[in-house]
């Protein structure tokens, strides 16, 4: 049996039970993988702001991979600390949302940045605070995006009326360029740069620390999580998982509010 060095999970729907909170006894749990040498790292969609409020809640002192692969932190000494960033190029980011508009007429956008949030005012009036984990002030609003101001990690694209997994499944369908495309189960549909997924960013943290892929473990539930379970030597999912991903799981954990992935990293620690 392969001796785990790695687990990798996503946060929402997976690590986090569905009040949006970590348990005590996963926060527990995975100090208690640290000791034992596992090296825990965080796989989300979510941006950099809004896993620092979570790892201050829980003592979390790893690294994360946020906006779906694009930005890499180190939150060791308690602070964010941006490692790495992949970009989308400005062209390819304004083709790729006049080519989404054209097939969904109504679509509307927002850009993330490493630390900023660009939104249209008409994506901004369908959000609600749990959304991006920002309020209408921490957002700038912009008729015409993509604006020039620091580099683009994410593109998120929305409709009113048409449901966000279906927006995706379309945009696969016609085959959107220049972009990865994504979907995490929240409101609106995600693009980062060609190329750019959980798998990448994590590939790139196990080439510095000499980890081979057949070493990692990877839980998520989500079209997002789907190449970085794929990529991993173990593939888990909690039983909340969507049907694709329960598919493709070497493993089912129990669900994210009976603390699945607590289960397993229990049972990785007593295994040593």
């Amino acid at each position: 049996m392969t001796r785990i060095r790695m687990f990798a999970t996503d946060l929402d729907g997976t690590l986090l039970r569905s009040d949006r909170t970590i348990s005590a006894r996963t926060a527990q749990a995975m100090e208690n993988a640290r000791l034992a040498g596992i090296e825990v790292v965080w796989a989300t969609a979510r941006a950099r702001h809004s896993v620092h409020t979570l790892a201050n809640s829980c003592g979390f002192r790893g690294k994360a991979v946020c906006a779906n692969g694009a930005v890499i932190l180190d939150l060791a000494d308690g602070t964010p600390e941006i490692v790495d960033t992949v970009s989308i190029e400005m062209s390819l980011a304004a083709t790729a949302m006049e080519q989404v508009r054209a097939l969904v007429p109504g679509v509307v956008f927002a850009n993330v940045g490493p630390t900023q949030f660009f939104a249209e005012p008409e994506y901004a009036a369908l959000c609600e605070f749990a959304d991006h984990h920002r309020h209408l002030h921490e957002m700038v609003l912009a008729d015409t995006l993509p604006l020039d101001v620091e580099p683009m990690v994410k593109i998120v694209a929305r409709h009113a009326e048409v449901p966000s997994a279906d927006l995706y499944r379309t945009a696969v369908a016609a085959g959107i360029e220049g972009v990865e495309l994504t979907h995490s189960g929240a409101p609106y549909m995600e693009m980062a740069a060609a190329g750019v997924s959980k798998a990448s960013a994590l590939a790139q943290l196990c080439a510095i620390d000499g980890i081979d892929a057949s070493e990692v473990a990877a839980a998520g539930d989500a079209f997002n999580d789907v190449a970085m379970l794929t990529w991993a030597g173990t593939a888990l999912a909690p039983a909340n998982a969507r049907t694709e991903v329960i598919e493709l799981a070497d493993r089912i954990l129990p669900t994210n509010d009976e603390d699945g992935v607590a289960s397993y990293l229990e049972e990785l620690v007593a295994g040593r």
